[in-house]
């Protein structure tokens, strides 16, 4: 198991009580009162940790190679009912971008998310969950098409940004994003976004446009990363620190300004320390969420989720 800079105390209990135990069942020396010991600081010490975390920490444990990509998460809610979809019909296939139909019980949805991978080879892949041009064609192709059979739509925000490279440029990037934006507005059946990781800026708006937003504890939404704010405003990625507080971009943040609807708790240690229960948890989430908007008509829909728009970012003085 991989361990972050913060997550060292952890470690070092963990490999005490593993030592403790060792000893204890290789010879007749009872460790019993000293296991215990060591069981008891190493829950104090994660409590005092996981519960005061700071937007970097967060970013961090966001960023965590163990954490559940969006692939994870359809496999464990749907079980083998994912039918993978390819393609955008224009230019070719971004595997950075996924989608396909699943049911969770006998209700069918569009799972729509950005996968990113698990080593060196499947995060070149995937391109590291950044998206081209045809990733967000395709997940339009896909929402138009829940639409057509009045499916709901479910995304899985993960993406440290939609690719930056000429060739995406060249393909219309920035139009691709801007057209889901306004094509998510008006689409006449339920959606439903989770941040299951990284938010990054407009590669996260591509498909981030819901009824029903939600986030998990440890993950962030911003219009910029740390490091990218801090190398602007600093000149340097030293003061990464400093731009995570500054950008207000944890789940606790975006629910205080009434960005997000809701925050769906964490198991301690973050979502990869038990996926089952995470798995579960978000599961739960969307049925509860897909159950206050399944009697909305499309008219209604279309409505709220403008209204809920049009009024982020009004200030009254």
């Amino acid at each position: 198991m991989e361990y972050l800079e913060f997550e060292l105390p952890i470690k070092e209990l963990e490999e005490q009580f593993e030592k403790a135990c060792a000893i204890g069942a290789e010879s007749d020396v009872d460790v019993t009162d000293t296991c215990k010991q060591i069981e008891k600081k190493l829950k104090e010490t994660k409590k005092n940790i996981y519960e005061n975390l700071t937007a970097w920490q967060k970013v961090q444990l966001s960023r965590h190679p163990s954490r559940p990509y969006t692939l994870d998460y359809i496999n464990a809610i749907c079980g083998d009912s994912f039918l993978e979809l390819h393609g955008d019909r224009n230019v070719k296939d971004d595997r950075a971008m996924i989608g396909g139909l699943g049911k969770i019980g006998d209700q069918s949805f569009m799972f729509i998310g950005q996968q990113k991978g698990y080593n060196t080879k499947t995060r070149q892949y995937r391109n590291f969950g950044m998206a081209n041009p045809e990733g967000y064609r395709k997940a339009l192709r896909l929402m138009k098409s829940a639409e057509k059979f009045d499916i709901p739509v479910i995304c899985f925000v993960d993406t440290p940004g939609a690719y930056p490279g000429l060739e995406a440029e060249e393909r219309g990037q920035g139009e691709a994003i801007a057209r889901n934006i306004l094509e998510m507005t008006r689409l006449k059946v339920p959606i439903i976004v989770i941040i299951i990781g990284e938010g990054a800026s407009g590669g996260a708006l591509g498909i981030g446009v819901g009824d029903k937003v939600l986030m998990l504890e440890n993950t962030w939404y911003s219009v910029i990363s740390p490091e990218s704010c801090s190398s602007i405003l600093w000149r340097s990625w030293e003061f990464k620190e400093q731009a995570a507080d500054a950008l207000k971009l944890t789940a606790g943040d975006m629910k205080k300004q009434k960005l997000i609807d809701e925050i769906i708790k964490e198991p301690l240690g973050g979502a990869h320390s038990d996926r089952e229960e995470t798995f579960r948890s978000v599961r739960n989430k969307i049925l509860t969420s897909f159950d206050g908007l399944k009697n909305l008509s499309p008219e209604e829909l279309v409505e709220k989720r403008m209204d809920k728009y049009a009024e982020m970012g009004v200030y009254k003085g």
